[in-house]
């Protein structure tokens, strides 16, 4: 769905960003401007970002585990 009309953004295109790294709402809007032109999409840019940082964070927290035990073995 596309939730920045302005900017052409999805919610495909926040999920891909958290995944590449984006950790706070400001640093996703400096890389893609959302919710900077008119601003109707705010809350709802805020909601898919958060859903994509929660869905994201056992994911990292998997691969954290895995470069501690990497480390302890080593």
């Amino acid at each position: 769905m596309i939730v920045c009309l302005c900017h052409r953004i999805s919610d495909r295109d926040i999920q891909r960003a958290v995944r590449e790294g984006v950790a706070d709402f400001e640093m996703l809007q400096d890389d893609t401007c959302i919710a900077r032109n008119c601003g109707c999409c705010e809350d709802c840019a805020r909601q898919v970002f958060d859903d994509a940082v929660a869905a994201a964070a056992p994911a990292q927290a998997a691969t954290q585990v895995v470069h501690l035990h990497r480390r302890a073995v080593v």
